[in-house]
């Protein structure tokens, strides 16, 4: 059976089962296509390779859509259901909304997969359904409110906002209030141009000057062609007047240019000449002649030409130190007041700006009144004194800390004089502003460099320097200790004092000062060549651009000791004393330091044989035991020590030793190598070992500074013995050397043995140091502050100070550092009292002995003075206040802002246990105010915990401050049947209804009783004092009563403790019921109405109620469902209410009442018969516009005159005036330009206005 062909927007066909019916399809669409020329599509291209997923021969395509359809439906219930439970137990929405995002991503895009017809929609399909699905989801999961009502509501209004009109019919309330034939007619005027002229009308800024030698000052000349012009120029400098005529054929060419430059090519009306001019001064226009030799008008104005401003800098030395201040200054050359810009650059990083405002002092200039800069108009007033606008020659100061080291770089950027003349040295294009001279930008550059710090390194009065005579070494500057902002590379100027001990002995305590030395340290770091004996001192360190700081320590002392010398003693070693000689002991002793070097030569007969004996100590013995007998003969040849390395000749000492060859007492150190460190004016110990027979003679040498004391000990008759020496009362190194022993036998033996001992020139001191120039600090409370100390001597140091107000408690510290602190936590007052270094106990300087440390005060908290508290017992009392009254405390703190306060609120309810509440909170000012807390009846105790400020965390306070209140609770009101409904008669002439009240609290109590009237907004007030029991009943006074339902509800009640509740919130009432036939009352009691007024009614009664009433004298009967009766004035003519009914009272039982309202037509104006006039008139005449009006006399209107704007563009109104017409028809002259219409017009009775006043009705009654 042949089909009907298919367009190609059409669904396909659905496949149908069976081969046999497919090929039958498609042989009849073919055949039907080749009939009608139509594509087609077929079964078997739905059952092909692009056939659906489940194929049609299993599931039609039907079928399929069905199941589809039915999971889409169940998945939808699922949702449903979801977001039932969502709105029942609060599960979590985030969950359920990422749970169906993923439900309906999978469906949506895996349902193309499925290929079943007429559901395979694109992609962008897919996604837009997806994306709807998830806003839903999002709706429901999320539970976001969706206004439906509000929206339907809005939607109706818009296409249906109809009200019902006295005349039973509904209209439009916009259509009786927005009447546009009311008011009618617009008067265009347009005044015909006058030629004029006008100097710099755009008021540009103009400036002439180096970088500006011409400026064009432009005249814009209207409706006129000029042929001669005058201008007047006011010298700046002189105030000389001075006439500058423009000939005609100047004019000419500044015509021919205006002309060119016009973009409309219209000659007609106006050309604006540019007249170049190359002097500053005052212009102003004297007078200008058009072609008939007529003066054209001028408007008065003046433009002023300044000198275009200029700025340089100053140039100031560019090397500063840090922590110096910039001191330079900007010279900017301009016309006051001006408005300058610099910037500022650290090290090419740290960018900042600054604008400055400038006005010289003295000066006064009309420019500084001007609300913005430009070129003056308007200057006639100050007549030809120009003086004010010269340039003049300003001054800037610019004074900043340089505190980064590193390069700065200032620079002017640009100047604004008061015209507005702006000269900007960044930007590269010169149309923007005039450009200054060669286009640099004035700068001052600065390199601040760091200060240089010095010590002595490895040098100090305790390890002094030793040089030759006549030699010198480097003094042991060390630069930049700390290393920070190192200042190697630059050359370093130093100072060092040169002092010698008194009485030339180095090794005195004080010091006598003899000169004092200038020195130069270049990159390499070499420091000046010392040689002179004495104590060098560091006092300076500067580079070429800052003075530097001497750390410690910065003492050295140089020694020259004495030249090596040698002196020889020898003896024979005879055989155990027997006189025989088997070697001779020769006995070295040496001045100098060791260790010594001595060359020496043996002659035995004919031959010689070269020695050399290194020796460390101060003197040495030397056996010499021949092994064969002889004559043997010793000469010493040179000798060199520790400082004198060049070999010394001995040849003129000759000494020489000659001997012919021939056990015993013995006395040693017990020690090694003894070496012994000691204290100046302190003696010196050894232990010595005795060998022989006691008792013992010893004998020892002690050698200092070249000088030898030989000292002999006898009677010695133990062989441990400890050899004291005498004191050692210069400082140096000693050489104690045993020379000699001898015991029992008497035998006298040569010793060799050494010991050396070093005695410190000086004791160790030890003084506090400076913080920020001062020995005091200035803390917070429990800090830990580091004290400087300032030592000397060899670490480690022992330094023992005190309090010095409790100096019973002493305090030993043990430090390593000559800088170190110490570490103090007390407020208090410190004082060193002893100092002992590694060796030697030491001095405390006396005028830096004490460091004060002082804490700032922690803060504090009090209450303020008020007549509502009062000390009693341990605490503050405050006045006893009701349940959920306002109350607070104030407090006054002292400290630094902003405070932090925690207290404790102690609660004890009347009813319920007691609790305890921590409050924290936090003020900026010194005094600040807490909530009370009254929020139930009880006993209240507010009891401060912590407090802190900015310096101090919150902890502990010194304040004990406890503050107690009284809460009483408030009375209590309620009826004893609440929602009891009383009813009463309106006619009925005796008794009274009784409502029994309950109440609670402490009486006598006071009752006010409110009762309401539904349809009255202002409910009557009965009170009812001094009620001495907690049950009331009220008596319902007739006067309080009128016709319909009453609320009567509880208002207030108070107590014997002056609290009182407010109206009770659980909304209990009882209600009564006066009935009466039905009553209908106006709700305004005006009598004339306006067509588009509403005109409401009041009902009394039970609805649905009928109304009864007359308009145009036809009789109408209307309904109201509620209690309010309305109708809006549709058009003019008399209401009158003629009677009313209800459902209880029915038509049988009327109330008959009149009320009449008069409704009057709205007033309407036209101007030029109502329609659209243009008039042109020439300047000084005159015209007639002319009013009609219609309604009630007399009119009160309101016309504005207003720009004559294009088409595009809203016009602006220039004035608006009111008047009054007691006619119908009123003419007013006019002489000026615009577009006159009226906004509004008012007869006796009502008012249209076309522009709608905020918060107020359109329609206004007039009276007069």
């Amino acid at each position: 059976m042949n089909r009907t062909p298919r367009l190609r927007s059409a669904y396909p066909l659905s496949p149908r089962d069976g081969q046999g019916e497919e090929r039958t399809t498609v042989a009849a669409d073919k055949s039907s296509a080749r009939a009608g020329g139509l594509n087609t599509t077929t079964a078997s291209t739905v059952s092909g390779e692009n056939g659906p997923l489940i194929s049609l021969t299993l599931l039609d395509a039907p079928t399929q859509r069905f199941y589809v359809s039915a999971l889409y439906m169940g998945l939808t219930a699922w949702r449903t259901l979801d977001y039932s439970g969502l709105v029942t137990n609060d599960t979590d929405s985030l969950w359920l909304f990422m749970k169906w995002v993923a439900i309906d991503g999978i469906f949506l895009y895996g349902m193309p997969g499925l290929r079943i017809p007429w559901l395979e929609w694109s992609s962008t399909t897919m996604t837009a359904l997806f994306l709807g699905h998830a806003v839903l989801n999002a709706i429901l999961m999320f539970r976001i409110p969706i206004p439906l009502e509000a929206w339907l509501m809005a939607f109706t209004r818009m296409i249906y906002d109809r009200e019902l009109a006295v005349s039973e019919r509904r209209v439009k309330p916009g259509s009786l209030l927005h009447n546009s034939s009311l008011i009618l007619g617009k008067q265009i005027v347009h005044i015909l141009p006058e030629g004029s002229a006008i100097l710099n009308p755009s008021q540009k800024p103009l400036c002439v000057g180096v970088s500006k030698r011409t400026v064009a000052l432009p005249i814009l000349v209207n409706q006129t062609d000029p042929i001669l012009l005058e201008l007047i120029r006011i010298d700046l400098d002189t105030s000389a007047n001075e006439t500058i005529t423009v000939s005609a054929k100047e004019l000419k060419k500044l015509k021919k240019q205006a002309d060119k430059d016009a973009a409309n090519g219209d000659l007609t009306n106006s050309r604006l000449l540019h007249y170049p001019v190359k002097q500053a001064g005052l212009y102003r226009l004297h007078k200008i002649l058009d072609e008939s030799n007529l003066e054209v008008h001028k408007v008065a104005s003046d433009t002023l030409v300044a000198q275009c401003p200029t700025g340089i800098i100053e140039p100031v030395s560019h090397d500063k130190c840090r922590g110096e201040l910039s001191d330079f200054y900007l010279h900017v050359d301009a016309t006051p007041p001006l408005k300058v810009k610099y910037s500022r650059s650290i090290n090419q990083e740290d960018q900042s700006y600054v604008h400055l405002t400038v006005h010289p002092e003295n000066l006064e200039t009309p420019l500084a009144r001007q609300e913005s800069s430009h070129s003056l108009l308007k200057l006639h007033n100050h007549g030809t004194d120009a003086s004010w606008a010269k340039a003049r020659r300003v001054e800037i100061p610019i004074n900043e800390t340089l505190g980064v080291v590193g390069e700065w770089i200032y620079s002017l950027d640009e100047i604004q004089d008061g015209c507005g003349n702006v000269v900007n040295y960044t930007f590269s294009d010169a149309s923007r502003s005039p450009r200054p001279v060669k286009n640099n930008v004035p700068q001052q550059r600065f390199v601040v460099h760091d200060r240089p710090r010095a010590i002595l390194d490895g040098c100090n009065p305790q390890d002094p320097l030793k040089v030759a005579k006549g030699k010198s070494q480097r003094l042991p500057v060390r630069l930049n200790p700390t290393g920070h902002h190192s200042t190697h590379n630059a050359l370093h100027y130093i100072s060092y004092s040169f002092a010698i001990p008194i009485d030339g002995q180095t090794g005195g305590i004080e010091n006598q000062l003899m000169r004092i030395e200038q020195a130069v340290i270049g990159p390499d770091g070499r420091s000046p060549e010392i040689s002179e004996a004495g104590i060098y001192s560091l006092m300076s360190i500067a580079t070429d651009y800052c003075k530097g700081e001497v750390l410690e320590p910065s003492s050295c002392l140089l020694l020259n000791p004495p030249e090596p010398e040698l002196s020889v003693t020898s003896e024979g070693i005879p055989h155990q004393c027997a006189g025989n000689s088997v070697g001779l002991r020769v006995n070295l002793d040496f001045i100098g330091t060791p260790p010594f070097e001595i060359s020496y030569n043996i002659y035995d007969g004919g031959r010689r044989s070269a020695k050399v004996e290194r020796v460390k100590e101060m003197r040495t013995q030397l056996e010499f035991k021949p092994r064969n007998a002889g004559h043997y003969v010793y000469e010493f040849l040179d000798i060199a020590d520790a400082v004198y390395r060049t070999p010394r000749s001995l040849k003129q000492a000759n000494i020489k030793l000659e001997q012919d060859v021939k056990p015993t007492a013995w006395a040693s150190f017990v020690a090694r190598s003894p070496h012994l460190k000691t204290c100046i004016q302190e003696p010196a110990t050894f232990d010595i070992h005795l060998s022989g027979e006691a008792p013992w003679v010893l004998e020892y040498d002690l050698v200092h500074d070249g000088k030898r004391t030989k000292h002999k000990v006898t009677g010695i008759e133990q062989t441990f013995y400890t050899l004291t020496s005498p004191n050692l009362n210069h400082g140096g190194q000693y050489s104690l050397s045993l020379t000699s022993v001898a015991d029992a036998s008497g035998c006298r033996i040569h010793l060799k043995d050494e010991a050396k001992v070093e005695v410190r020139f000086q004791r160790p001191s030890a003084a506090f140091g400076l913080v920020e120039g001062r020995r005091s600090v200035f803390t917070l409370e429990g800090k830990d502050i580091d004290v400087p100390l300032r030592l000397s001597g060899e670490p480690p140091w022992t330094v023992t100070y005190s309090k010095l107000d409790s100096e019973d408690t002493v305090f030993k510290r043990r430090l390593e550092a000559a800088n170190d602190v110490l570490i103090a936590d007390d407020q208090a007052v410190y004082q060193l009292r002893d100092v002992a270094d590694k060796f030697c106990p030491g001095t405390v300087d006396d005028k830096a002995s004490q460091f004060e440390i002082r804490w700032i005060p922690r803060p504090t908290v009090n209450l303020a003075d008020s007549s509502t508290i009062e000390w009693r017992g341990n605490a503050f009392h405050k006045k006893a206040v009701c349940e959920g009254d306002q109350d607070a405390i104030e407090l006054s703190f002292s400290g630094n802002p902003p405070y932090y306060l925690r207290y404790d609120v102690h609660v004890r309810p009347q009813r319920g246990p007691a609790s305890v509440r921590t409050k924290q909170d936090k003020f900026g000012l010194h005094a600040a105010t807490i909530r009370m807390d009254t929020s139930q009846p009880g006993g209240y105790e507010y009891r401060l915990s912590e407090l802190g400020d900015q310096l101090y965390d919150r902890g502990q306070s010194n304040s004990a401050l406890v503050v107690y209140q009284k809460v009483n609770g408030r009375p209590g009101a309620s009826f004893v049947k609440p929602g009891k409904t009383y009813n009463y008669c309106k006619e009925d002439a005796f008794g009274d209804e009784v409502i029994p009240i309950a109440l609670t609290g402490s009486p006598p109590f006071s009752l006010e009783i409110t009762i309401k009237h539904h349809a009255s907004t202002t409910p009557e007030i009965v009170n009812v004092p001094s009620i001495e029991s907690s049950h009331y009943d009220f008596h319902i006074p007739h006067s309080a009563l009128s016709l319909g339902m009453h609320t009567v509800s509880i208002g207030k009640v108070s107590d014997s403790n002056g609290c009182q509740r407010g109206p009770q919130s659980d909304g209990k009432i009882t209600r009564v019921s006066v009935v009466d036939v039905p009553s209908i009352s106006p709700m305004e009691s005006a009598i004339d109405f306006c067509v588009g007024d509403r005109i409401s009614y009041t009902l009394g009664g039970t609805p649905p109620f009928n109304v009864y009433y007359t308009f145009e004298g036809v009789e109408r009967k209307a309904s109201a469902s509620t209690n309010s009766f309305r109708r809006i004035a549709e058009k003019p003519g008399n209401f009158t209410i003629t009677a009313i009914s209800d459902k209880a009272s029915s038509d049988s039982c009327r109330a008959r009442t009149v009320f009449t309202k008069i409704i009057h037509a709205l007033p309407s104006v036209r101007i030029s018969k109502g329609k659209t006039t243009e008039l042109d008139i020439h300047e000084g005449g005159r015209a007639d516009l002319l009013f009609e009006f219609e309604g009630t006399p007399p009119f009160e209107f309101t016309w504005t005159r207003s720009t004559n704007a294009a088409k595009s563009k809203r016009p602006k109104i220039l004035e608006t005036k009111t008047d009054v017409s007691y006619d119908l028809v009123k003419s007013i002259p006019i002489s000026e330009e615009g577009t006159y219409e009226v906004v509004s017009i008012r007869d006796r009775h009502c008012g249209v206005s076309t522009q709608r006043k905020r918060g107020g009705s359109e329609q206004q009654l007039l009276t007069f």
